[in-house]
């Protein structure tokens, strides 16, 4: 019974050490394809999300999972989170683990660049355009890619505040009578 529950110290130091490498690997993973992975999932992005973590957990757990190694794993997982929320509180180490945010509409300007860079399609945008209620390109103060993986729309009216652009990479192509 021991032995379905229990791991020895070199198997507990090996799921720590996987676990932790698969984690730093799918965050690398992430920063390189771009954070568009995981905002708006279709059903393959589901599937291909359950399959990464079917292969995070059998690298981490090993050939014959138990309860202590599960618990090793799990918990290695929530520090791991932890640390990476700290990281996210100092500025350089925020610019590792979580996108810049990006303009991919200038007024009523679609900027070509920014949307390759993001990965996102102009279907995409103009679905988020429609959802926001935007009529025609003209009511469109600015459109932000943030690093959520989510599509912001500012309306053109009162003008934007600048300070709602500020990191905002390419925010200096919003036509300045379109802020206050």
């Amino acid at each position: 019974m021991r032995e379905l529950l229990w791991v020895t110290p070199m198997e507990a130091l090996a799921v720590v050490l996987g676990t932790a490498g698969m984690y730093l690997a799918m965050v690398i993973i992430i920063k390189l394809v771009g954070q568009r992975m995981l905002s708006s999932m279709s059903s393959f992005d589901v599937a291909a999300v359950i399959a990464f973590g079917s292969v995070l957990g059998r690298a981490a757990l090993g050939e014959a999972p138990r309860l202590a190694a599960g618990i090793l794993s799990l918990a290695t997982l929530v520090l791991m989170q932890g640390i990476a929320g700290l990281v996210r509180t100092v500025r350089r180490g925020g610019r590792l683990i979580v996108s810049e945010p990006v303009l991919l509409m200038a007024g009523s300007t679609v900027l070509e660049e920014n949307m390759r860079h993001c990965h996102v399609v102009l279907a995409e945008l103009q679905s988020r355009l429609r959802q926001a209620g935007i009529r025609h390109r003209g009511e469109v103060a600015a459109v932000v890619f943030e690093p959520s993986g989510a599509i912001s729309v500012l309306r053109r009216g009162d003008g934007i505040d600048a300070r709602l652009l500020e990191g905002v990479r390419g925010a200096d192509q919003v036509p300045r009578e379109l802020l206050r």
